[in-house]
């Protein structure tokens, strides 16, 4: 009987695993190699992309423009071009919405001084503008009796005036009581304090009752601490003693 040759298991090379691990690993290696080249920067685009980025939310470019130009290759060689972006004009559109607003705040003052022009002539009434907007300063005698806070009845037709004209505008007001130095003490006021205060607020409530928004109205007392004349005659001490409606810049609520 002819016996069958067993099958000899060392005919395999025992090392051809390491084929595959060596295709595996050189794959993998170009793999990296490939990612790593896509997360690559280039310096230069970054650079020139962030200035130009920089440059055009700020306002700011060279001759108005900014430019940017395409990387030099041999596919797009023959169609090579600058790009041209126009800054983002947010100087330009804050400048002018500035300027639109004291435009239409000089309206405002021109309109009010029209309108109280005879008191402005009897000089119980000032109207100015200063940085903050347009200033109102109203004589006492035309709203108060002496030592008191309590708005007479010529008062009505002259806030009614004011508030009309401005009852329609954005603005905010702050009212401010002044005084002169002369010392004061009674059963309804401590102090010049005191009345310059709730003397403010009477003019707040009474611009509230004729169509004013009491979110757009505030009271605030000064005493005697802001002269625009001197206290040492009674001309100048009449000058001090004066309720001013100050119409701010703001039309938002200040937080």
């Amino acid at each position: 009987m002819i016996r069958r040759k067993p099958i000899d298991d060392d005919d395999e090379n025992p090392e051809r695993w390491l084929v595959s691990y060596a295709d595996f690993i050189t794959l993998l290696f170009a793999f990296f190699v490939v990612m790593y080249a896509i997360s690559s920067v280039n310096q230069s685009k970054y650079d020139q992309l962030t200035s130009a980025m920089g440059s055009a939310f700020m306002g700011q470019a060279n001759g108005g423009k900014i430019i940017l130009k395409k990387e030099s290759t041999p596919e797009n060689k023959i169609h090579q071009d600058s790009s041209l972006i126009k800054p983002l004009p947010l100087s330009h559109i804050y400048a002018e919405k500035q300027r639109k607003e004291r435009e239409a705040m000089v309206k405002t003052g021109l309109d009010l001084s029209s309108q109280l022009s005879p008191l402005i002539g009897a000089g119980k009434v000032t109207v100015v503008q200063n940085n903050r907007g347009v200033r109102i300063d109203i004589n006492d005698s035309l709203l108060f009796e002496t030592g008191s806070a309590d708005l007479s009845e010529q008062a009505k037709p002259l806030m009614q005036q004011i508030a009309e004209k401005l009852k329609a505008t954005p603005y905010f007001m702050q009212i401010e009581g002044h005084t002169d130095n002369a010392p004061m003490h009674s059963a309804a006021f401590y102090s010049n304090w005191e009345l310059s205060a709730v003397r403010a607020s009477s003019v707040v409530r009474m611009l509230n009752s004729y169509g004013i928004a009491e979110n757009r109205l505030s009271a605030t007392g000064f005493g005697a601490t802001q002269p625009i004349s001197e206290n040492e005659t009674a001309e100048g001490r009449a000058k001090n003693r004066r309720v001013s409606i100050m119409i701010l810049y703001e039309t938002k609520n200040p937080t």
